[in-house]
């Protein structure tokens, strides 16, 4: 660790020099900022800074299918076979170095920045918005890097490094998972005195404001079964805006970061460089209804009978949170809260964004009748079907079951048993080079 923040320093103090008055570096070493615009940069720096994945987790799961003939098949082949102790080394690795370079800029900016450049509204939404990354940086790094949320093992479960402050000589070990999770809280609380955005403009919704904080604390709630919450936060997001993309009448994907429904529009979720590598699999496609429900063509692409995504891998389709994301959190938190109905009536709202008007009302009859069991597995297929490629069935996998995957590649069969080990990922190879507490 102690590598990885020298590392950071000396970027920040290399990107600093090619900025007019971004950063000042003063005689101690410090990259010390001195105005609201300064501390403003170098929070977008964060937000740069923070890496893109999910189109990785897509591949361990059971959305994706390799391109055998693809000349990027070798950088994604052993996550898709799940072969994490001994990766090719042209295989890319997952992020943990960009997570502690945002996570770098959001320490200075809550430590310094009242202190700097003085208490004001603005600062305050800054540092707001810093907490935020930072704290969902620690959950992503949990989700990635630490076993499935148990309430009965997180405080012995291993968790992920805390830098909360900029010390290079410190000793960086794993926290708890438990402790991982007290920081987040503690960010999160943190954020609530201070942000008072609620919404951004377009352009600028990849940031924090209160909607996303809400959307944010949600979807933490729900990975932690902690249901009253979930259902609270995500009704929450909801009451500041609950519009859905209608499929029937618009053009415009729900991930489009100009879609009505987005919240918070950081993350390319399927990066080009797995895109030109995989196809969508028929696993996916054959949960969609044909002719009924409108997300089997606006969603995917067919050619020569293979499917490709439409709704990640452009520059415009950018989405961290988003409404539908809530509405299906809501409907899963009331059913199992008790209130099915509820559930029921936020579920069929959802869908009648989704489906075509006969479509829809043959939803309504069949999720009329179901009950128990039956209605919670619909919700979750209905995640499935709306959050597909965007970086939660691998999370979603981890939360109910840890189901057994089959994977195919150039003829040999490849098995992730039900419960495996490596439904956690390792900590890749160069991060333990640089710090041997992650053994």
């Amino acid at each position: 660790m102690k590598k990885l923040l020298s590392a950071v320093l000396l970027l920040v103090i290399i990107s600093a020099s090619s900025c007019k008055k971004y950063l000042d570096i003063k005689p101690v070493g410090r990259v010390i900022p001195e105005t609201t615009e300064d501390y403003r940069s170098l929070l977008t720096k964060a937000y740069s800074l923070f890496p893109e994945y999910k189109g990785q987790l897509a591949l361990r799961t059971d959305e994706l299918i390799m391109n055998e003939y693809s000349e990027d098949a070798a950088f994604s082949r052993d996550i898709f076979i799940w072969k994490d102790g001994s990766a090719d080394p042209s295989t890319t690795e997952f992020p943990y170095q960009s997570f502690y370079q945002s996570i770098f800029y959001t320490n200075e900016i809550i430590v310094s920045a009242e202190a700097t450049a003085g208490k004001s509204a603005e600062v305050d939404q800054i540092r707001g918005e810093a907490y935020l990354l930072r704290a969902y940086s620690y959950f992503e790094m949990l989700n990635l890097f630490a076993k499935p949320y148990n309430k009965e093992t997180v405080s012995s479960d291993r968790g992920v490094p805390i830098s909360t402050e900029i010390d290079l000589e410190k000793n960086f070990v794993p926290a708890s998972a438990e402790a991982v999770y007290s920081q987040i809280f503690s960010d999160i609380a943190n954020a609530e005195t201070l942000m008072n955005i609620n919404t951004y403009e377009t352009g600028k919704n990849y940031r924090f404001t209160r909607r996303a904080m809400e959307a944010f604390k949600a979807r933490i709630y729900e990975y932690r079964g902690e249901w009253d919450k979930a259902l609270s936060s995500a009704e929450k997001a909801l009451s500041l805006n609950n519009e859905l993309e209608d499929l029937n009448s618009s053009d415009r994907k729900p991930t489009d970061f100009r879609s009505t429904e987005s919240i918070m529009s950081l993350e390319n979720t399927l990066h080009t460089s797995v895109a030109k590598a995989v196809f969508v699999s028929p696993d996916l496609i054959s949960k969609y209804q044909a002719g009924a429900d409108l997300r089997l063509t606006k969603f995917f692409s067919k050619s020569g009978g293979r499917y490709n995504s439409l709704k990640t891998g452009s520059d415009e389709f950018k989405v961290t949170f988003r409404n539908a994301e809530m509405y299906l959190i809501k409907a899963e938190a009331a059913y199992q809260t008790g209130n099915t109905a509820l559930a029921r009536e936020t579920l069929l709202a959802l869908k009648a964004k989704r489906f075509t008007p006969q479509g829809y009302a043959d939803e309504v009859a069949k999720v009329g009748q179901l009950s128990g069991a039956a209605l919670l597995t619909e919700i979750l297929a209905e995640r499935t079907r709306e959050l597909a490629l965007e970086g939660h069935r691998w999370y979603d996998l981890r939360r109910y079951g840890q189901p057994s995957i089959t994977h195919a590649f150039n003829g040999e069969t490849f098995v992730l048993q039900q419960n495996d080990p490596r439904y956690t990922l390792r900590f890749p190879a160069s991060a333990i080079k640089n710090n041997p507490n992650l053994q």
